[in-house]
């Protein structure tokens, strides 16, 4: 008993002194909680810690990033750490709950940068090679991966005049490398070569990385000349065992933005215009504010040694005039299994997308501009009833209802493209791996093309017109590589990777139009079309097919992160050159060191330069252009009697003569290069000086029929034209890039990145083959009324690619004549050109507390553009009249112009600008749900302002004339803004992105 009562007065003292602790402690200490997040993600970063600041005292953070720690009098500041993401400190003052966003420490990372056939820590990479993450992509509806980039790399030039959804964006990597087809850089998606764009939605990128100089590209051979773009797609869950659901969601408004001045109705009568007694606004009547949806919705996860990520994304966009737009649904699922302890992998990624797009003739731009705007959009009298369906049409040229023009014509496609890549890995030795990955890339497109009984521009002629295009293209590619990697000494390693690829392309194609039905029942219904042969008619189907075989290797060596080499060599041979040139050998050697291992160079912390080499090719749009390509010809009655229909024949015509040593085009180009990087890497950048010669341009040349043919002797030209390897091109440029990570103090951090190119215009070096060629090669010629015969823009040996050419204004006579320096073609001056001297690109990120304000200036300088609607529109002669006219800040008006509209000087205009590309506020809510990780909601705007002193539609660079559709002399006409281009738009975005755990 004794004992028992001492044990229980023991009990009750230790509890009393307890208690007494306890509140002591309460008198001089509290707690705070908070949770760690992941600043671009959203996601929670768990095992980050948390200490207070000059003590020891701490904790980490928990699965969902949350952590709580008592607090002592005289604790002032939080410090937060985490291994790849930046320590960031956090003032404690009243607060209890606090949740802390970090940013991901991209250097300290020694991140892994994605080159071909692999990755490389980018410390060791000696090459041009740019990395871009999520946090550096382009905000607002974003629809198109490659808009994500848009200025955001030097020398990638990325543009899309004009507003429509539907158009996609032109790609240049450091200028032009070829005149044909594959101008822009090769696509290589999760390692799927010559992916499309269309396979993949930007939500479900993780990283894109650009592979600018010719040794970096010169792994990929024949499709490496135009640069090399590697996307990586998200793959699995962050932690183990656990499930992240993402779903972020936006709605955006479009608006029509800077259109040209017109005269009013009433000053349109002074002027000498007919009036038809209405005043319409006829861009008003065309366009509307345009609402656009998107929805992403993602699943990712991981558990023992399988990892699985799987997306949908639905995009609904809509242009600012009814009949544009397109749908589309993408989804993604990508699964990656291990076993045999993970010395066996297997990565399996499926991608499928159908879009059903809308378009109209962008003709209706160029005449809701200058139709009449005394002209009402309906006519109530009986013959418009019966022949225009009720619209206001008149007989004259060039003059149609933009209004009708958008309505009763109309376009349609529905494309679907399918992805499937599959992959396993072997590690035969700890250090030597085997990989092979066979893909199949599909896209089939279904067209519809439908013009009206009653339209007067196409439908009225042909009593309504209706037709249908088939297209599939179907890629399969199987590729295996053997990478061994060692260290030959304590300082010096070395990775080698061998491999081998087949590649199978197969396109084929069917086309069929009629004309003159009863009723408007498009499409659906060709056999209702009672003509099929003649004026807008068509019958046509094709198919062809391709191979291309490839050996190639690399060796990469490191000697005591110091010193870096890279050597790389690849053989390809294709089934679409002459016999004896079917093989083309790829080379590329670079070097690199960093200083910093060397020397002390104070605050210098990373001072790598470096030299590299490389050759690459390009392969020609089409596999026949060596051999003599024969094609259909004219109907031959051979009789001559049309009663009789069974001797009738199509005749068979020789497109182009055989050429036996036709070859690659070729690529070579040295980059000399810095690294850098400032006080602790806290400033970073990279200078690029480049310059490539580009040899052997495919380009198709008129040729003497009967000649004899130099490239296949003993015989002679039996058509009038021969593909030949024909021009040499040379072209140089200067690249600068420089990001400052987390400038500021407290709570408020900038992130500022510039990037600026300087280029040395392509030149022409060469435009002959043997005998064949030219001096000099003309294109883009203004166009009808008046200016068919006239081109603008001279390619001549020894000048720069897309000069303009033309007569110089000397001023106006007092009537309003034109005084031109010349008439003459052959003595036109050089006005100006349409390629820019430079580019840049100025992003900002600003983070305060849970606010984020991002936001990216973009701009060019040096090129000029044709003003076309100044060219056509702003005169005021007597056949002008029919039209409204454009008054912009550059048309006289004291005079008016009475001459009839000619190309001249002072329609070459400087179109240099700077543009607020795009802008995002947004806010990260704070959650204590215990199922919901993150919540953000922001506010995004693109095309906000313009500063240029450009007068057209929008001054953003043309790199190819848009009216000119053969892919070889396209781009030999920049710096044209054609009459139909569509309007620019402003966006305005607003959406909430959840993650769910």
């Amino acid at each position: 008993m004794r004992n028992y009562l001492l044990k229980l007065k023991s009990l009750t003292l230790a509890l009393a002194l307890t208690i007494g602790a306890i509140v002591v402690a309460n008198a001089q200490t509290r707690s705070i909680s908070g949770t760690v997040m992941d600043a671009r993600l959203g996601d929670p970063v768990p095992g980050a810690t948390v200490i207070v600041k000059g003590t020891t005292r701490g904790s980490a953070t928990d699965l969902d990033g949350k952590f709580t720690i008592p607090i002592q009098a005289g604790d002032q500041v939080l410090v937060i750490s985490f291994v790849g993401y930046l320590t960031q400190e956090i003032e404690i003052g009243n607060q209890n709950t606090i949740t802390i966003n970090l940013q991901e420490d991209i250097q300290s990372l020694q991140e892994a940068v994605v080159i071909g056939y692999g990755s490389q820590d980018k410390k060791e990479i000696t090459s041009a090679v740019v990395g871009v993450k999520p946090e550096d992509f382009n905000r607002g509806n974003v629809s198109n991966p490659a808009q994500l980039l848009q200025g955001k790399v030097a020398g990638l030039s990325i543009t899309r005049p004009g507003g429509n959804p539907n158009n996609p964006f032109n790609v240049r990597l450091r200028g032009l490398s070829t005149f044909g087809a594959n101008a822009s850089p090769l696509i290589v998606l999760d390692g799927v070569i010559g992916a499309s764009l269309e396979n993949v939605d930007p939500n479900d990128i993780q990283s894109i990385d650009v592979l600018k100089d010719g040794s970096a590209a010169a792994i990929y051979g024949a499709r490496g000349s135009s640069g090399v773009i590697l996307i990586t797609t998200t793959r699995q869950g962050k932690k183990e065992g656990a499930t992240n659901v993402t779903v972020n969601s936006f709605a955006t408004m479009d608006r029509a933005a800077n259109l040209i001045p017109i005269l009013s109705a009433e000053e349109f009568v002074a002027r000498g215009g007919n009036n038809f007694g209405s005043n319409t606004d006829w861009r008003n009547e065309l366009i509307d504010d345009a609402f656009s949806y998107t929805t992403n919705a993602s699943v990712s996860g991981s558990f023992g040694n399988s990892n699985y990520m799987a997306s949908v994304n639905y995009r609904d966009n809509n242009g600012i005039v009814n009949g544009v737009g397109n749908e589309r649904l993408n989804t993604r699922l990508n699964l990656s299994q291990g076993a045999l302890n993970n010395k066996l992998r297997f990565n399996v990624n499926l991608s499928f997308t159908t879009e059903d797009r809308e378009s109209i003739n962008d003709a209706a731009f160029r005449y809701a501009t200058i139709y009449n705007p005394t002209a009402p959009v309906f006519e109530n009298t009986e013959d418009a009833r019966n022949r225009f369906g009720g619209y206001f049409q008149r007989d004259l040229f060039d003059f149609f209802n933009p209004v009708a023009l958008a309505r009763q014509q109309k376009f349609v496609r529905e494309a679907k493209t399918s992805l499937t890549s599959y992959r396993v890995e072997y590690d035969i030795l700890s250090n030597l791996t085997l990989t092979a990955q066979y893909s199949q890339d599909r896209r089939t497109e279904l067209d519809g093309n439908f013009w009206s009984l009653q339209d007067f521009q196409v439908g009225l002629g042909a009593t309504g017109s209706a037709e249908r295009n088939t297209f599939d293209r179907k890629q399969r590619i199987f590729e295996t590589t053997l990478r061994y990697e060692t260290d030959l000494s304590d300082k010096l390693n070395m990775t080698l990777l061998g491999g081998a690829g087949l590649q199978y392309t197969t396109n084929q194609g069917f086309n069929a139009r009629v004309r003159q039905y009863l009723f408007d029942l498009g499409w659906n219904n060709l056999g209702a079309g009672a003509i099929r042969l003649g004026n807008n008619t068509n019958v046509s189907s094709f198919a062809n097919e391709d191979q291309l075989n490839s050996l190639f290797g690399r060796a990469n060596f490191n000697w005591d992160n110091m010193i870096f080499f890279s050597a790389s060599v690849r053989a390809e041979t294709y089934s679409g050159f002459g016999p004896k040139n079917q093989t083309g050998v790829f080379p590329a050697v670079s070097i690199g060191s960093d200083f910093t291992q060397v020397f002390d160079m104070g605050v210098f912390s990373q001072f790598k330069p470096r030299v590299s080499f490389g050759v690459t090719g390009n392969l020609p749009p089409s596999p026949t252009l060596a051999l003599g390509v024969f094609g259909n010809g004219n109907r031959i009655d051979l009789d001559g009697d049309p009663l009789t229909q069974n001797d009738i024949f199509v005749g068979i015509n020789q497109f182009s003569n055989p050429n036996r040593e036709l070859k690659w085009e070729t690529k070579r180009e040295l980059n000399f290069g810095v690294d850098f990087g400032l006080f602790n890497n806290k400033v970073t950048g990279s200078v690029d000086y480049y310059t490539r010669n580009i040899s052997d341009l495919l380009f198709n040349v008129p040729v003497a029929t009967g000649a004899p043919n130099p490239f296949d002797p003993g015989r002679f030209n039996t058509a009038g034209s021969t593909w030949v390897n024909l021009a040499d091109l040379r072209a140089a440029g200067f690249e600068f890039l420089v990001s400052v990570n987390q400038i500021g103090k407290g709570s408020l951090k900038w992130s500022p990145t510039f990037n600026f190119t300087i280029y040395d215009k392509t030149s022409i070096e060469s435009l002959s083959a043997g005998e064949l060629g030219f001096e000099e090669l003309r294109f883009a010629t203004p166009g009808s009324p008046g200016q068919n015969n006239n081109p603008i823009i001279y390619n001549r040996v020894g000048q720069n690619l897309g000069d303009f050419y033309g007569p110089r204004l000397n001023g106006l006579t007092e009537s309003g004549e034109y005084i031109l320096s010349t008439t003459d073609p052959n003595q036109f001056e050089k006005l100006g050109n349409g390629l820019p001297k430079g580019e840049f690109g100025f992003a900002n990120s600003f983070m305060y507390g849970q606010w984020t304000l991002n936001f990216f200036f973009r701009g060019a300088w040096g090129h000029d553009l044709y003003n076309s609607y100044r060219g056509f529109y702003e005169n005021g002669d007597t056949a002008s009249n029919t039209w409204n006219s454009v008054v912009t800040d550059k048309t006289p008006t004291s005079p008016l112009i009475k001459s009839p509209p000619t190309f001249n000087s002072s329609l070459v205009e400087d179109a240099s600008f700077i543009r607020l590309d795009n802008a995002e506020l947004g806010y990260n809510f704070q959650t204590k749900s215990p199922n919901l990780s993150s919540l953000r909601v922001y506010f995004a705007a693109q095309n906000l302002f313009t500063i240029t002193n450009y007068t057209g539609v929008d001054p953003e660079v043309r790199i190819n004339d848009s009216e000119n559709n053969n892919p070889f002399t396209s781009a030999l006409s920049p710096g044209i803004e054609r009459r139909n281009t569509y309007f620019q738009t402003r966006s305005f975005t607003l959406g909430v992105t959840v993650n769910f755990k």
